[in-house]
């Protein structure tokens, strides 16, 4: 069998960690299961999520990396999403709450060799 070359999922870095978890819980709201990684790199915390492109003809089915790059540690178990009246509430949680989509947050000792982000 001959060796096939995988390709690294291409990177897409987001304005905001609410940007982020909104994008997980809409996920997670289809009954997708999603999952946030969280590992540390060349001094930042990188945290993010891998999900398949499927909005341009071309691209469909190409793995994306959406990540959110912080220079302090996101501490915490979960994402916690929640869209009432007055707006969306997100919050990074130990645990889960009614009523809250979750989305757990897996930390990883380093990041995946498939991952370039330099």
């Amino acid at each position: 069998m001959a060796s096939e070359e995988v390709l690294p999922p291409i990177p897409l870095q987001v304005e905001s960690l609410d940007d982020l978890a909104r994008f997980m819980a809409s996920a997670a709201g289809l009954g997708q299961p999603v999952y946030a990684l969280c590992f540390d790199h060349n001094g930042s915390c990188y945290v993010g999520v891998i999900a398949i492109y499927r909005d341009y003809y071309k691209w469909y089915g190409i793995p994306v990396f959406y990540y959110y790059e912080s220079k302090t540690s996101i501490c915490g178990k979960y994402f916690l999403v929640r869209s009432e009246e007055s707006g969306e509430i997100i919050r990074v949680s130990n645990g889960i709450q009614p009523g809250w989509i979750a989305i757990p947050i897996i930390r990883l000792k380093s990041k995946p060799p498939f991952l370039k982000l330099d």
